[in-house]
């Protein structure tokens, strides 16, 4: 179910709890949301108000989520709006908001309207699930004597 989301929207709630140890950029707020598309395997269109920084490197090797500024003529309720009026699947469309004119866009197409804290509760928890990798013991230990010498023959080098 791909998922559009108000950036500022999102970020200005996030600014305003108090159980982040450090402060959260828009940079930031989009890599962890990539995180997020690319572990439910969704994409995500994160859209914010004016033209963004003069450099957009930070947004750039972004998996499954797209950043688009809404420009100097308009703004992102407006860009979430027609994106949401130019979708072929709008049953399948989720929009991230508590903006109540794009909860009621989404409502009229039939879309998923999510208010912007309760995703980014669903965000922390299903990030908070993901699986710690174990490390094989071997890395840390090294490998066997044995194992070495095996290796060490198998190129041809002198033992």
């Amino acid at each position: 179910m791909p998922i559009i989301i108000d950036g500022h929207n999102l970020l200005w709630l996030i600014q305003g709890k108090n159980d982040n140890s450090e402060p959260i950029s828009d940079v930031g707020l989009c890599h962890i949301l990539s995180r997020y598309c690319k572990m439910i395997g969704d994409k995500g269109e994160l859209v914010f108000d004016g033209t963004g920084p003069r450099d957009k490197s930070g947004f750039e090797s972004l998996i499954n989520l797209d950043v688009f500024f809404a420009g100097i003529t308009s703004d992102a309720d407006t860009v979430i709006e027609h994106k949401i009026k130019a979708n072929t699947a709008p049953r399948r469309l989720t929009v991230v908001s508590s903006d109540r004119r794009l909860r009621q866009a989404a409502r009229t197409r039939k879309a998923v309207s999510v208010k912007s804290d309760i995703f980014w509760d669903t965000v922390k928890k299903q990030l908070g699930r993901q699986k710690k990798s174990v490390e094989p013991t071997a890395k840390r230990s090294g490998l066997s004597q044995a194992e070495t010498n095996q290796w060490l023959e198998f190129f041809g080098l002198e033992q």
